[in-house]
């Protein structure tokens, strides 16, 4: 049998299990750090890539892109100041448009792009659009100036790299109505014609610092100019009438005031949509009034007439002998309507004398003819805040024959605007005046330019002027109430080998009221053809005077100027005129031995 023994052995005593526990949480708490802090570094950084994603696309991208449109030409145009005329009526604004751009470096497809931006803005080229959007630039022009109805278009298109950017476009609420005075803006809102480009720099938003003339004018940050919309209505619709009735070529029209010289009016027609001025033809382009220069016929007679008076070569109740036609070399110089006698000055005014004018011209002096006339503005171009200045045309050499066609206005060309600011100094107490566009301060009123002619010299051609209305070539140009005054003016056009006889350039300049002038205006006519109710006739009295007529009874009461009773005793004596007649009878009042102008 076997025996088994136990051994004897040592019992160790065996921690408790607390412990192990508490370092297993350790653990899992240390690694659930650790990850969160990973987790919070990944946020962290996925936040800063896109914070700088959104810097660069809103600052460097941004200045890229206006680096490629600075490096093409195309950067978007700059608002401009408003222009408004005497009273606040808006001529020219701003408005801020859409313009439609692409990166072609991020357009995808090319062609599929083109096609679908036809589909919204069919009057896009084809081939241009294909070929800007496969250019590789960095930044083009698609079309500027969308409406809202096409950005919504092809903003719903949704195609990568074409976008829009904020524009300024151009607009003028007046139509045509101020076609070549204002003027009108290119594509990237600079001034291209008229006022516009004349202050140009003015007028830019971002240069709002006018200086000059141009600092006086602006009035609460627009440009206030001297015209006035209702009298401006007036001459263009008077002057499209005259036009259509008589089919004339165009016309022209001016209206001033003499003692400022502020335009209230510059009408040339035809004339266009500023709206959609890039639409025009060269002949509605052209300034008639103040770029053309024509030979204004026998308007000159009153600068003439102005002249020997004011010289002292002959008295206002002198003349000159009118019976034969003056012939110098291979020149004959005769009066349209002879009347084969001896002409007082006042006859020679109102009967329009030619062969008067000349002798009256040939006893002042070519010399003194050519300064008077550079001291009313005739022979330097017009100081008018526009581009589109005509330069007069005088002789090379001032010969005896000059003087005498000069001075019943042939072998000088000027401008209408010239016409017009000659007319207001004879009027306005003889102080030459300088025509001009912008507002002028009542608190600053223009200094009064040189006096050209005596004051009496101009009493007594605001009477010869009112006399040739009442009694003489300007009869048309009534306006009752009112006390018209002015003189015609018939010139034939030059041409190809001498002059067009049928081709004349008629006109008529006025002022008013001639007891106490305001006023001058101006109309002329580009080949007017005669009609049945003026017998055939197409000379300044028959076709302009008319118009200046109607003007002025349109305009009169806008201006505020109270009509007259022309026929009371008073006025009769203001407007008298002293006529020897050598024993021609003109009136029947009778003053110093001398037959007068009763009216």
């Amino acid at each position: 049998m076997t025996i088994f023994r136990r051994k004897a052995c040592a019992v160790t005593p065996v921690a408790a299990p607390g412990p192990a526990i508490d370092h297993d949480r350790e653990e899992v708490l240390e690694l659930g750090r650790n990850r969160l802090v990973v987790v919070g570094a990944l946020f962290a950084l996925a936040f800063t890539i896109i914070g700088g994603r959104l810097v660069d696309l809103s600052a460097f991208q941004a200045g890229l892109n206006d680096f490629n449109i600075a490096a093409a030409g195309d950067r978007p145009a700059v608002s401009r100041a408003d222009i408004v005329d005497r009273n606040g009526v808006v001529l020219a604004t701003d408005l801020a448009t859409a313009s439609l751009y692409a990166e072609p470096r991020r357009v995808l497809d090319a062609v599929e792009a083109a096609g679908r931006l036809l589909n919204a803005l069919p009057e896009l080229d084809r081939r241009d659009l294909v070929g800007k959007l496969t250019s590789g630039k960095g930044f083009v022009w698609l079309k500027r100036h969308l409406t809202p109805k096409q950005q919504y278009a092809v903003n719903a298109l949704g195609i990568p790299g074409i976008g829009f950017r904020t524009d300024h476009r151009r607009v003028y609420p007046q139509g045509s109505l101020f076609a070549h005075v204002v003027g009108h803006t290119g594509v990237d809102n600079e001034g291209l014609t008229g006022v516009e480009k004349q202050f140009d720099a003015d007028l830019a938003q971002d240069a709002r610092k006018p200086a000059g003339a141009a600092a006086q004018a602006f009035d609460g940050g627009r440009l206030r100019l001297g015209l006035d919309v209702r009298v401006q209505f007036a001459l263009q619709r008077e002057l499209a009438d005259a036009v259509e009735e008589f089919s004339a070529l165009g016309a022209a029209g001016i209206v001033m005031d003499v003692r400022s010289g502020e335009v209230l009016a510059m009408v040339s027609l035809p004339d266009f949509d500023l709206n959609s001025a890039g639409n025009a033809s060269a002949d509605a382009r052209f300034n008639r009034a103040s770029l053309g220069v024509y030979e204004m016929g026998s308007t000159f007679k009153a600068f003439t007439t102005a002249m020997a008076l004011d010289a002292g070569t002959v008295k206002i109740g002198g003349g000159y002998d009118a019976t034969k036609p003056i012939r110098v070399a291979r020149f004959t110089i005769r009066d349209d309507h002879p009347k084969k006698r001896w002409l007082s000055v006042p006859e020679i005014f109102i009967y329009s004398s030619n062969i008067g004018a000349a002798k009256m011209a040939l006893d002042v002096g070519g010399e003194r003819q050519r300064d008077f006339l550079d001291r009313l503005g005739m022979l330097r171009k017009a100081a008018l805040e526009m581009p589109e200045v005509g330069r007069p045309m005088s002789p090379a050499r001032w010969r005896d024959i000059n003087t005498m066609t000069v001075a019943f206005g042939h072998g000088i060309a000027v401008s209408p605007t010239q016409l017009a600011s000659g007319v207001a100094a004879l009027v306005n107490g003889g102080t030459r005046v300088e025509a001009t566009l912008l507002a002028q301060s009542a608190d600053k009123p223009r200094t009064p330019g040189p006096r050209v002619i005596k004051a009496r010299t101009s009493s007594i051609m605001q009477r010869l002027m009112r006399l040739n209305v009442v009694r003489g070539t300007g009869k048309k140009a009534i306006a009752a109430g009112y006390m018209v005054g002015g003189k015609t003016g018939t010139a034939e056009k030059a041409g190809a080998g001498g002059y067009r006889r049928k081709a004349l350039l008629s006109s008529f300049v006025g002022a008013f009221p001639m007891n106490d002038p305001r006023y001058v205006v101006l109309a002329v006519i580009d080949e007017p053809k005669g009609t049945k109710a003026t017998f055939g006739y197409a000379t300044g009295g028959w076709t302009a005077a008319p118009v200046v007529g109607r003007v002025v009874s349109r305009i009169a009461p806008i201006l505020g100027v109270t009509p007259v009773n022309e026929d009371s005793r008073s006025v009769r004596d203001a407007m008298f005129v002293p006529v020897k007649t050598k024993g021609v009878k003109l009136g029947r009042l009778k003053r110093g031995g001398h037959r007068v102008a009763a009216f």
